[in-house]
């Protein structure tokens, strides 16, 4: 949907996206996972941004506004997305996209075996865990901005992303079951 827009909307816009587009650009990389479709994504919710300006409160802080608009927007191209494999793989078909576009082969192996181990690693946290996180260090908002995205304390979002770094170290960790050899074991809902 397209809206007229005086001069200083667009001027005002233009802001916007010189200020908040690599934050978006980086969180929907990351929640996409996919540098092509993240860089789609970050546009298509510049555009859509001043129809959806109508749903901002000015009393509240833009960049937590901003990060929801982005993460409900992935979350829907993800819900198509899953949609649209269910069709084609009950159909025969599947396709598949490279994200990696390293120089060797032997860059390209390590980078997705990388990804892949800390994907699964990030994926064995509880969602509680996984959400702040995702929001600190590929949106890079503060704790402030992740308490107020998320409804909660800012106590609470600091406690929630140091159980999931404690967690992404034991689960990253090749031993297994002890993190830095003492007695502390992880379990989802933190330490025993």
């Amino acid at each position: 949907m397209t809206v007229p827009l005086a001069a200083a909307d667009r001027a005002l816009l233009g802001e916007l996206y010189t200020q908040h587009h690599p934050r978006v650009l980086r969180l929907c990389r990351h929640l996409l996972g996919s540098t092509e479709e993240g860089e789609d994504a970050a546009n298509e919710i510049f555009l859509r941004l001043p129809a959806a300006l109508a749903t901002y409160d000015k009393a509240q802080p833009f960049a937590p506004w901003l990060t929801r608009v982005t993460n409900n927007y992935c979350i829907d191209l993800l819900r198509r997305r899953r949609s649209e494999q269910r069709v084609l793989l009950s159909g025969g078909a599947e396709t598949r996209r490279t994200a990696a576009r390293e120089r060797s082969p032997f860059k390209q192996i390590l980078h997705r075996e990388e990804r892949r181990v800390v994907g699964e690693a990030l994926a064995s946290l509880p969602e509680h865990y996984r959400q702040p996180l995702r929001l600190r260090y590929w949106g890079e908002l503060g704790y402030h901005e992740i308490a107020e995205t998320l409804g909660l304390t800012r106590a609470n979002v600091a406690t929630l992303i140091f159980r999931a770094k404690e967690g992404l170290s034991h689960a990253l960790a090749p031993q297994g079951n002890v993190a830095r050899g003492d007695e502390w074991a992880w379990t989802p809902t933190g330490c025993t």
